[in-house]
């Protein structure tokens, strides 16, 4: 990785905006950045790292710090610009904090939100953007430089006061460290995974122990007594020899229940024979004292059926007289229908005769028929004025018509003038609309000849856009393809040269003694050569030459889509400039002169389409004139006929007034004379059909009571009323049946039940006591019952008891595997904890993998700290503990001069310095490696050098500048002024009141 430029605006404490030139910086392999204190010096590589993270280095981001610079002008925003190389890619990437901006309107100030930018490199195109999204850019940085943002920060950003400090701190210190910068994280996650596991499996087998007491607890209670008598389970969950111990228990429960079951058998049998026994007894007695009881209730009822002897011989003649009277009810019937008839018919006469006039109300009916003939003959010659007073009606009617009809052609007739006079000007008016239609048709075929290319050329230029984003995205393929095609490349070669190197291993492994090498020729084989670390067989090339040609495959697939893509492109940027070949229109231009073409078009179709109905218009409206014409003309006619109509009904009108005044008398109308006859006709006719039918029903009345009085005497009865007093309904008589029916039958079974010869025995026997024989029996039943229950109950009992055995051996099978696998869980956890006896040094797994790593570091360090120290300090690792401590991250130093080795702790503070330098360049040396080899051009050491002196310190400086053999660069940020002297090339940061700046001295 090599910075190339850096732009910082408005960020610390630069007001304005400040450029870095670290390819000017970098020529000569070391530079200074020095400034006096407080005037920004570690902000530069502050925004070196926001740029980069999107953050500063963790001891700087302080909660609620703001990025932002207190000299900057309002209107400047925060920015920093980072141009770097990374990964073989040139990119440039640029970020903003968070940050309050004046409103646009209104006083004030409005939040920013964070915004970041990352673009590329290309020789052929130039830059061009990559990226909008803090995620994707943070994620493409990280994956490129290989590093997080804490292993940056201690391998690019090299803080001397960190290691000086890590130099002398304890192990735990160091191993938090340690930790951030390897990522040792997924290691303390493999222990706490295993002790999680442990503490699972660990409840898993204390819920399995507690479910086997709570078993045994189940097995106690279904027990009762019986399991008084077996010794208790003590044994508490988790701990061994609790399954057997209640597995016996429940055993011994089992046998002592099946025992107390054979006894309640026995029990049971006995109480059954005494309860039979008492059965039969009571039964006997309870029959007996039936039978005693069916005599006395068979002697009662005897005696009650001779009490109700008489009643029932009344109810018996009671009944033979009313079915005598049954044969004069017909005649009865009929007697009273005509006396109802007889009735009706008198007070039918008397409202006759009410509406009759005083003289006519004692009159015979022949009387009133011959005057209801004679004022019939006056109302038929009525008929005839009738007729003329309707006629005189109707002709007011005629009248009130022809006025409509004279109002309604007046009406028509000025209608008609008013639209005739218009006539010139609506003719006239419907030709313009022709004429104005068929030029609309005219201009909507030529917007059409030009709306169709319009369109065409809109849906290219949006295939166009979209095609441009589908370039884009074919480039970055082919980009990421060719990539993926050099790392495979690289890792084929990689493997095949790895393979050749031990190529005599695989070729040993295919020897067979007493045959020929294929190399040497020999048959002899002392010696074969053996697979060493890190071994590649042919599987493994041919796996990485496949990943290889797949790749190679893969980029010429997309190299291929790129071109297709590309293409599209061009025909669709074609089609879409049209004629006009010398500029490219938008989409947005082409849409509006679409919508525009469009609406132009709709506008021409419309006033087109209305041409059929203009001259539809045009017809209706002549065939309109020439209607009004002939309706004018039409009522002309009609109101001199109406004329004339109007004279003759005036005639007629006279000459039926006459005959109606002759006709109706003293009635106001005809008609009114005519409904008076017709009421007097009507009650005529009804007085003389009421007298004829009160004459007929007086005759029926006298022919009914002589048919009764001669039905009454061959019934045997004196007269129609003895009858019909002693005649009874259809209830009546069926209630008297039923009664003389229930004695009878009451009757019956008396004597049926007198003829019983057991009755008769058993009252001559003593009286019986039942009460006593179901008292014994109840006790006999109630013995039953309690054997019953205890039987019942030992038997559930064994059961329950089989069961729950049953149930407590399944959860001991199974507890088995539970508790095998959490022992060998909980051996694991105890050697990934440091807490297993078998640890010997009681370290834990990430302790041991921090160790690894620290012995490489020391290692790294120690190349360089023998240069600083004129070959005098080395640094070691030490896994020894110390005190109660845990071993694994000891960092000891060993001086040549005196041959001791001491802890780094006791170094002096030059002392401390140099091997604080050694270290981290070490660890930078092995993050490197670590984050994949990824090339570190440019690093920056941070304050320490003024503890040095004269000789040391140009030790030191022989060692930063050995790192240009590497091609790498070194920036030193200190405010020692002999470093300027030795340094020439340098980065003063200056500070100022309106805020810092920085300046470049170049040699």
């Amino acid at each position: 990785m090599r910075l190339h430029r850096l732009s910082i605006t408005a960020f610390g404490p630069f007001g304005a905006t400040q450029e870095v030139d670290f390819d000017a910086l970098s020529s000569a392999g070391l530079f200074l950045l020095h400034g006096p204190t407080g005037a920004g010096k570690t902000s530069v590589l502050d925004a070196v790292c926001f740029a980069l993270y999107g953050a500063v280095p963790g001891a700087r981001q302080s909660p609620g710090a703001s990025l932002r610079s207190d000299h900057a002008p309002v209107d400047l925003p925060t920015e920093v610009q980072l141009e770097l190389t990374v990964g073989g890619r040139r990119l440039e990437v640029t970020r903003s904090p968070a940050q309050p901006r004046p409103k646009k309107r209104g006083d004030g100030f409005t939040m920013e939100k964070a915004q970041s930018r990352l673009r590329g490199y290309d020789p052929e195109r130039g830059w061009h953007a990559l990226s909008k999204s803090h995620q994707e850019i943070g994620e493409e940085l990280t994956q490129l430089i290989g590093m997080s943002r804490d292993q940056f920060c201690q391998v690019v950003l090299l803080p001397q006061g960190d290691f000086a400090r890590f130099l002398r701190s304890d192990a735990e210190a160091r191993g938090k460290l340690l930790g951030r910068l390897f990522d040792t994280r997924r290691f303390a996650a493999v222990e706490e995974r295993l002790a999680e596991l442990r503490r699972g499996a660990e409840a898993r087998v204390t819920a399995a122990d507690e479910r086997i007491l709570a078993l045994a607890q189940r097995i106690a209670q279904a027990a009762g007594p019986v399991g008084a008598e077996a010794t208790p389970v003590a044994a508490r969950p988790g701990e061994p020899g609790l399954a057997e111990a209640v597995l016996e228990w429940a055993a011994i429960a089992r046998s002592t229940a099946r025992e107390r079951l054979d006894i309640a058998h026995r029990v049971v049998a006995w109480a059954e024979g005494r309860q039979r026994e008492a059965r039969h007894a009571l039964d006997a007695v309870r029959e007996l004292a039936r039978l005693q009881q069916r005599y006395e209730e068979t002697r009662l009822r005897s005696a009650a059926l001779e009490e109700r002897r008489p009643e029932h011989d009344r109810c018996q003649k009671e009944l033979e007289r009313a079915r005598k009277a049954d044969r004069v009810a017909p005649a009865l019937e009929l007697r009273e229908e005509a006396e109802r008839a007889y009735r009706a018919a008198s007070d039918g006469l008397g409202r006759a005769r009410a509406l009759l006039s005083p003289e006519l109300r004692d009159v015979g009916a022949d009387r009133l028929a011959e005057l209801e003939r004679k004022f019939q003959q006056e109302l038929y010659a009525l008929d005839a004025a009738r007729e003329a007073e309707e006629r005189s009606a109707r002709i007011e009617g005629e009248r009130v018509r022809l006025n409509r009809e004279a109002q309604a052609d007046d009406e028509l007739i000025r209608e008609a003038d008013v639209w005739l006079a218009d006539w010139d000007t609506t003719r006239a008016a419907l030709k313009g609309r022709i004429d104005a239609s068929q030029e609309a048709a005219t201009r909507a075929e030529q917007l059409a000849g030009l709306l169709a290319p319009a369109r065409r050329r809109l849906d290219a230029a949006g295939r166009r856009d979209a095609l441009a984003t589908d370039v884009q995205q074919a480039e970055e393929r082919l980009t990421g393809a060719r990539e993926q095609e050099l790392d495979a490349r690289k890792s084929w070669l990689d493997l095949r040269e790895r393979r050749l190197r031990g190529i005599a291993a695989e070729l040993a492994a295919g020897l067979v003694a007493g045959e020929p090498c294929t190399v040497c020729g020999s048959a002899d084989h002392p010696v074969p050569a053996s697979p060493g670390d890190g071994h590649v067989d042919r599987a493994t090339e041919e796996r990485a030459l496949a990943a290889q040609q797949s790749a190679e495959e893969a980029r010429a697939r997309a190299e291929q889509q790129l071109g297709l893509v590309r293409e599209r492109h061009a025909a669709a940027e074609t089609e879409a400039r049209g004629d006009d070949a010398s500029a490219s229109s938008t989409v947005a231009e082409l849409g509006e002169l679409v919508d525009r073409l469009t609406g132009e078009h709709a506008e021409a179709h419309r006033l087109a389409a209305a041409t059929n109905p203009a001259r539809e218009a045009l017809t209706a409206a002549e065939r309109e004139h020439t209607e009004r014409l002939e309706q004018r003309q039409e009522a002309h006619g009609r109101m001199s006929a109406r004329t004339a109509a109007r004279e003759a009904l005036d005639a007629e009108q006279a000459r039926l007034e006459e005959q109606i005044a002759a006709a109706r008398g003293e009635s106001p109308s005809v008609a009114a004379h005519a409904e008076r006859l017709t009421r007097r006709v009507a009650r005529l006719a009804d007085a003389a059909e009421a007298v004829r039918t009160e004459q007929d029903a007086a005759q029926r009345r006298k022919e009914a009571d002589d048919r009764l009085s001669d039905a009454a005497f061959r019934a045997g009865f004196d007269t129609p009323e003895a009858a019909a007093a002693t005649l009874l309904d259809a209830a009546a008589q069926r209630d008297l049946q039923h009664r003389i029916d229930t004695w009878q039958a009451e009757a019956a079974a008396v004597a049926d039940r007198r003829a019983e010869r057991d009755a008769r025995e058993a009252a001559e026997q003593p009286a019986a006591q039942p009460s006593a024989a179901q008292g014994e029996f109840e006790t006999a039943e109630w013995l039953l019952r309690e054997a019953s229950s205890a039987l019942a109950a030992a038997d559930e009992r064994c059961g329950e008891l089989t069961r729950l055995s049953r149930q407590a051996a399944d959860e001991v099978r199974r507890l088995g595997p539970v508790r095998q696998e959490y022992e060998r869980i909980a051996r694991l956890a105890g050697l990934a904890a440091g807490t297993s006896a078998d640890n010997e040094r009681k370290m834990r797994l990430e302790a041991y993998v921090l160790a690894a790593r620290l012995e490489q570091v020391a290692a790294a360090a120690t190349a360089r700290l023998q240069r600083m120290s004129s070959g005098r300090y080395t640094l070691v690792h030490s896994d020894a503990r110390t005190g109660g401590r845990r071993a694994g991250l000891g960092l000891h130093v060993v001086d040549a001069w005196t041959g001791s080795e001491r802890d780094t702790a006791t170094l002096s503070g030059g002392e401390t310095f140099f091997a604080s330098l050694a270290l981290a360049l070490g660890l930078a040396d092995v993050v490197t490696e670590e984050a994949g080899g990824v090339r570190l051009d440019t690093l920056f050491i941070d304050e320490g050098f003024g503890s040095l002196d004269d000789q040391t310190l140009d030790e030191v400086l022989d060692v930063l500048d050995s790192l240009r053999e590497r091609d790498r660069s070194v920036g030193i940020v200190s405010h020692v002024a002999d470093l300027r002297r030795r340094i020439p090339v340098r980065l003063e940061v200056v500070k100022e009141r309106q805020g810092s700046s920085v300046r470049h001295r170049l040699a």
